[in-house]
This record gives structure tokens, C-alpha cells and sequence, in this order.
């Protein structure tokens, strides 16, 4: 076991104790996985081998002017507090520029913060502190005198990699999810199940956090692309929607639904999209050149 890594990991149990403590009542603080804590401890004391999974969790923040709530979401990488966290505060009273806004105050906030603090608390603070602005500026926004200045955004592309995607329910959340928000991209369904969304940075993440929450396990994001611009990003859009995408798939059509879909014409799709680099990192062979 890495010193670095046991470290942060028992820092990170002492903030969630001081979570816990601040927000005592059940259902304030919701871990996605109830055995995270436990897992870790294992861990620690040896009599568990295997690295746990993060922590993640939401903490919903009551907020007294105005009166509003605030969910926000947190997940804690193995190597937290010594890299950054990864948390996004999200409401149903903002609407998607200020709470693009509100983001964008809390990372810059949590940017002046050296490796190795803890700083959950401290985002909660600031939120409590500051984010009645982002409510008020909301009733301001219709006024046609009110011009808003450019602001720079991060524009994301996410290569995210499952096992399978066959479960209905679940791809019609993902479709669900991803065209209520400002992205675009395409879920592969099948064996395996790839998942691509493009779009400002706050809009992809929040896609990221809502589609695994509560119990996805067996996802991840295999490869990401960013682009920092001040305009709307549409000219770095490589999809015009967020659809699914069906192929044809080889294997036993049988209950088990264990089928594999057609790589060779998913290569094709991602060719069309200039996205061939891609095929080799999400599955580890190098794609053949069409012009070979």
C-alpha cells in the first residue's frame, strides 16, 4: 500500500466524519455506495486487498436566503486532498447559466486551495456564503438593458466505457438525461455499451454524476477532450444530437442477451465522426487505415 495513497484515504475518512457530524440527519448525506466507508477501513487496517472505490455522495444544503436547496454532489478521487475534487452544486430554482455560473464560482474558489487541504466543508461554506447572488441574478436576467459579458467555458468530450448496456429502463434514462441537457453525442446499447457526450464541461459532468447515481458500477470514463472557447462551442460539436445508436450485433440472441456488437462497423461510425483515435483507446486495438 502506497503511504500517499493510505494518507489520503484516512483523510478522507476524518472529513466524513466531520460531515456527518455537521449533518447529522438521516438523508442529508447520501453515500451512492453505503459500504464505501466500511470498504475503506478494510482496506486500511489490510484485511481488504483490492483499492475501494471512491467515495461519492450528495449533500442537499438548505439555504436560508433565499429559501432554496442545493444539491451537491462530491466525489472524492483515491488521491484527494492531494489532487482536486470533483463536486458540482446543482438546483431546480437556477436555471442552466447560473448554475454554469454558480460552478464556476466554487472551482475557482476551490482553486486557491493548496494540495494536500481538505475542502468539502469549505465548498459548503462558500455556497452557504454566496450563492444567494446566483438566485437573485436569476430574476434579473429578463431584463432586456442587463447585457451579460462572454464567458469562457471548457468545452468536454467524454469516451465513457460499460461492460453492456441492454436494460431498457437504463437506456432510456441515459436518452432521457442527455437530451434535457445542453449535449449531444450517442449511447451504443449492447456488449459493449459506449456512451459519448459532448458539450460545456458543467453540462457533460452533471450527465456523468446523474447516470451513475445511484448503483452503476461497471462504467467508466476511458478518455476525455477539452477545448477552452468563449463562444456557444457548436463548432466543436462532432454530433448534432444526443441519440442511441443500434448495430448490428454477433453471439447468442438468446435470454441471457450475451451478443456482441459489430466492432467493425462501429469503426466506421467513429471514422465519419473523425473520432477513429478513439477506437484504440477505448478497446486496445489499433484501428486499420481505410486508406490501406
Amino acid at each position: 500500500m502506497s503511504a500517499s495513497i493510505k494518507e489520503s484515504l484516512q483523510l478522507q475518512l476524518l472529513e466524513m466524519e466531520m460531515l456527518f457530524s455537521m449533518f447529522p440527519n438521516q438523508g442529508e448525506v447520501k453515500l451512492e455506495d453505503v459500504n464505501a466507508l466500511t470498504n475503506i477501513k478494510r482496506y486500511l487496517d489490510g484485511t481488504r486487498e483490492a483499492l475501494p472505490p471512491n467515495i461519492e455522495f450528495v449533500i442537499t444544503l438548505q439555504i436560508e436566503e433565499p429559501k432554496v436547496t442545493i444539491d451537491l454532489q462530491v466525489t472524492m478521487p483515491h488521491s484527494y486532498p492531494y489532487v482536486a475534487l470533483q463536486l458540482f452544486g446543482r438546483s431546480p430554482e437556477l436555471d442552466r447559466q447560473q448554475q454554469l455560473l454558480l460552478n464556476q464560482g466554487l472551482s475557482a474558489y476551490l482553486g486557491t486551495f493548496d494540495p494536500g487541504e481538505l475542502c468539502v466543508c469549505a465548498a459548503i461554506q462558500w455556497l452557504q456564503d454566496n450563492s444567494a447572488s446566483y438566485f437573485l441574478n436569476r430574476k434579473l436576467s429578463d431584463e432586456p438593458s442587463v447585457q451579460p459579458k462572454p464567458v469562457k467555458n471548457t468545452f468536454l468530450r467524454m469516451w465513457i466505457y460499460s461492460h453492456h448496456i441492454y436494460q431498457q429502463d437504463l437506456r432510456k434514462k441515459i436518452l432521457e438525461v442527455g437530451k434535457r441537457l445542453d449535449v449531444t453525442g450517442f449511447c451504443m446499447t449492447g456488449k459493449p455499451g459506449i456512451i459519448c457526450v459532448e458539450g460545456f464541461k458543467d453540462h457533460c459532468e452533471e450527465f456523468w454524476h446523474t447516470i451513475r447515481y445511484p448503483n452503476w458500477k461497471h462504467i467508466s470514463c476511458k478518455h476525455a477532450e477539452t477545448v477552452e472557447t468563449e463562444g456557444d462551442g457548436e463548432d466543436l460539436r462532432l454530433f448534432h444530437s444526443f441519440e442511441e445508436l443500434l448495430l448490428e450485433a454477433h453471439g447468442d440472441y438468446g435470454l441471457r442477451n450475451d451478443y456482441h456488437m459489430n466492432l467493425g462497423q462501429f469503426l466506421e461510425f467513429l471514422r465519419k465522426h473523425k473520432s477513429e483515435h478513439v477506437f484504440q483507446i477505448l478497446f486496445g486495438i489499433e484501428s486499420k487505415s481505410s486508406e490501406s
